[in-house]
């Protein structure tokens, strides 16, 4: 018989290459669960930087309709005034209707000295400028072109990667305390916190652009109204101008 230690367990070794696997189960486990970590942090702050790109475009767009309706605005000024030009020829043409039609009147006129040329009346009509909220909300957007361009898929600079790991020495130590340990992770979590404080703010100025689109939009239509009235009154003075001249 061989000589064996009362002491001794044939189902130790067993034991022990079970412990050893449930070492290396456990380690291979705690590596997927990294890794599955910084891939769904990865996705998320990729995420966030596609809403951040549709939030530039957006108020890229919002930029141009702004610019397209101020120069609707001034058209529709021009507009009016070329109106109140036509009123105040008219008038004048009434006038030396009139004075055919009387032979006193024409004696008058013909030695009267001709009038200074004046400008055309307003008609309550004020000088066009754009409301102050759109302009303000144009400027403050158009200062973000250039964060558009780096943002956008096409235009976006070769190294923008290596920026968002670099921007992670910058952080003050406060700062850091706050995000994880991992060189990565923690890059991917600054990534997202700085895409979600240009959202935050890319939002407020699309809130400042569409209010000012909304007050332009108003002053127009009023504008719009106002021209139209004359419109009308022009067309009924020039069709009765034109019945006077048939009489003579």
């Amino acid at each position: 018989m061989s000589a064996l230690p009362r002491s001794y367990n044939p189902f130790a070794e067993d034991e022990e290459e079970d412990v050893a696997a449930a070492g290396r189960g456990g380690a291979e486990r705690q590596r997927y669960l990294q890794q599955e970590v910084l891939r769904r942090t990865a996705a998320s702050a990729d995420s966030t930087s596609r809403s951040l790109s549709l939030l530039y475009e957006s108020e890229r767009i919002g930029v141009a309709a702004s610019e397209e309706l101020v120069r609707q605005g001034e058209a529709l000024k021009r507009t009016e005034q070329m109106v109140d030009k036509m009123d105040q020829d008219l008038k004048t043409s009434q006038r030396h209707i009139n004075s055919i039609k009387s032979v006193w009147g024409g004696l008058v006129n013909y030695f009267k000295a001709k009038p200074p040329e004046s400008k055309p009346e307003q008609n309550g009509a004020p000088e066009y400028y754009a409301n102050s909220r759109l302009k303000e909300a144009m400027m403050s957007s158009k200062e973000q072109e250039s964060k558009y361009q780096e943002s956008h898929p096409n235009l976006r600079k070769l190294d923008d990667s290596d920026n968002d790991f670099n921007k992670a020495d910058l952080v003050s130590s406060v700062q850091r305390d706050a995000y994880p340990k991992n060189q990565q992770l923690r890059a991917y979590h600054q990534k997202i916190d700085t895409n979600l404080d240009e959202m935050s703010s890319g939002l407020s100025r699309l809130k400042s652009l569409a209010l000012g689109l909304q007050t332009e939009i108003e002053e127009q239509d009023d504008m719009l109204d106002r021209l139209t009235k004359k419109v009308e009154t022009l067309d009924v003075n020039i069709k009765n101008t034109d019945r006077k001249v048939r009489q003579l």
